[in-house]
């Protein structure tokens, strides 16, 4: 993402220049403390659940929050890491903002590693955290921690509010932000005697302008007919899409775009879900375990529009071999990723939903029958040598892929599927099949292992209709198993399907392949996990048996309630393809 906004352009010294006439929203006028001003915040911008953890900074804040309960939901988490990393989930299930609260010192410190991946990943949060006194702060006070300076890399704004008449105007900010743009985690500092002090409250103005800060680049349309142009002339064309095409809200664009076109397009790992998987111009994943005709073709096209991606190292491969053949297109929305990896031939800046259409209507009615036919060839490929075997192993013992492949006869591809990191990640980024957007929610760019469980609680409370599963690695789920509390207390209806190969698998396929077989310290050893979740009251089942598969899937996506479900897996077992680190994308190997 481009870097932090200044805060020195956003001051409240700006307003109200800053700030056309909005609608002033919220139920209370007069006299009020920082606190209930913070929480008549929430109300007017539409929050309806936070996922926070009292402590002593914050403490006024969630004093004024035991009035609020009819307004507001609160999920106690038992660490801020799974309260940030839910409010992530709850934002990308239901394309809203998501909200965390943490005290200050190790509450904020908490919050750092899911700010990070919210900052790769494009998520827009706002995450407050209380801080000590303002005549403490530089004293080294119990707690105290320089949050702002901490926070500065991971965050798209941060503010540190020690007067409570900033509130309003700070946290409006705030959420516009978060949300506008390319979308992003904001964090707002507020010391406690701000959040103790009474002002003169006047209402909420939702903010939809800064001066300074523009979100959406202004589109030029003569860069629009530049890439129509390339399109219309190229043999052969090919689209990548990711996650921009979700967060801009433009799923339906895009169909439009690429059929008109006849366009075979492949996505980013965060682009998954943004286009049916069962397209017939969805020809599969980018990337170093992608699948193989996307890879090796990236080499071949001659002219590669990428679209709300950012050209990341583990779908480009080789930057010296990436591409070279190809015209490139670029539609972003934030410039900074225009030229950043990948030099391009037509930038073409904006918002997706705005821009797709300007390129639809100049593009020309196309069918690349004898190009897609390239696609096709290369995926029987991979069905044969890779895909059939890992779906039917010769051996007793159960494979990722086939757990995966009977989960979507289940789901039929319309289950929420959240990943941790690790080969489960792959395995599942690759077979899951989804028939509606924002279905795919993984940690992306950083990788956060941890990050499974708390976002599928997120999930679910972002989209509470749609079944949600957390698939976890025996690695991963360890990192944050804590927050089997937090589905107990506030009766999460999650599904746990963990994928047990008793090792750091990803860790151990790189050590085996690259480092000899030396396998150090990824021989990791688990709890009776149906043990521990019967600790919490959630329900579960452990299977090793193929047999038993389909019924105990069944029974768990079946069950009323939150339910755990470990299944064991290959201890050895590799995902394939895989692009070497180091090597080109067309140097995928099938095993």
């Amino acid at each position: 993402m481009s870097t932090q906004l200044n805060i020195d352009t956003i001051t409240k010294s700006q307003e109200p220049a800053n700030q056309p006439s909005t609608s002033t929203k919220g139920g209370v006028q007069g006299e009020v403390t920082g606190s209930v001003a913070v929480l008549e915040a929430m109300i007017a911008e539409g929050v309806d659940t936070i996922f926070g953890y009292p402590g002593g900074a914050i403490m006024p804040i969630y004093d004024a929050l035991y009035d609020y309960n009819d307004k507001l939901q609160h999920i106690l988490v038992r660490h801020e890491q799974g309260g940030i990393h839910a409010a992530q989930g709850y934002a990308r299930a239901s394309g809203r903002v998501g909200v965390t609260f943490a005290t200050s010192g190790p509450g904020a410190t908490n919050l750092v590693t899911g700010l990070a991946d919210a900052m790769i990943d494009s998520t827009p949060i706002v995450a407050i955290t209380g801080q000590v006194f303002a005549h403490l702060l530089g004293t080294d006070a119990f707690q105290e921690t320089d949050v702002i300076n901490i926070t500065t890399p991971v965050t798209k704004w941060n503010y540190q509010v020690t007067d409570a008449t900033e509130i309003p105007d700070v946290l409006a900010k705030a959420f516009y932000i978060a949300r506008s743009g390319r979308p992003g985690p904001v964090l707002i500092d507020i010391t406690k005697n701000a959040q103790i002090q009474k002002f003169e409250y006047k209402g909420y103005t939702r903010c939809n302008h800064i001066r300074s800060y523009r979100p959406k680049p202004i589109v030029r349309k003569e860069y629009i007919e530049e890439a129509a142009q390339l399109i219309n002339a190229a043999k052969k064309p090919f689209v990548l899409f990711g996650q921009g095409v979700i967060l801009g809200k433009a799923e339906k664009e895009f169909k439009k775009f690429i059929e008109k076109g006849g366009l075979p397009a492949a996505w980013t790992i965060l682009g998954l879900s943004a286009l049916s998987t069962d397209h017939p111009l969805n020809v599969g994943m980018l990337g170093m375990h992608g699948n193989y005709g996307p890879n090796v073709l990236t080499n071949d096209c001659d002219v590669l529009i990428a679209v709300g991606m950012r050209f990341d190292d583990r779908v480009t491969g080789r930057l010296d071999k990436y591409a070279k053949q190809a015209k490139i297109i670029h539609l972003d929305i934030d410039p900074s990723e225009i030229d950043k990896n990948v030099k391009v031939a037509v930038p073409v800046w904006g918002d997706c939903k705005e821009t797709l259409p300007l390129l639809t209507e100049l593009i020309e009615q196309k069918q690349h029958e004898a190009w897609l036919a390239e696609f096709r060839a290369y995926q029987k490929k991979e069905e044969e040598l890779c895909i059939y075997p890992e779906m039917n192993p010769s051996t007793d013992v159960m494979s990722m892929a086939e757990v995966m492949n009977v989960l979507n006869e289940l789901t039929g591809g319309n289950a929420i599927i959240v990943t941790d990191v690790g080969q489960h990640q792959m395995v599942a980024c690759r077979y899951a099949q989804f028939n509606q957007s924002k279905s795919n929610i993984t940690s992306g760019g950083l990788g956060t292992m941890g990050f499974g469980l708390p976002a599928a609680i997120g999930a679910k409370f972002g989209a509470p209709n749609r079944t949600v599963i957390g698939i976890i690695g025996d690695g991963g789920i360890q990192m944050t198993i804590q927050e089997f509390g937090t589905i107990m207390q506030s009766e999460v209806d999650v599904k746990i399907l963990i994928l047990n190969n008793q090792f750091l698998g990803m860790v151990r396929q790189w050590q085996q392949l690259f480092h000899d077989k030396r396998y150090s310290f990824v021989d990791i050893a688990s709890p009776d996990y149906v043990t521990v979740a019967k600790g919490y009251r959630i329900e579960g089942n452990s299977i090793s048996k193929r047999e038993e598969l389909r019924s105990a899937l069944q029974a768990m996506l079946d069950h009323k309630g939150a339910y755990l479900l470990e299944v064991m897996v290959g201890k050895e077992n590799n995902v394939f393809p895989m692009v070497p680190q180091g090597c080109s994308v067309s140097e995928i190997r099938l095993s």
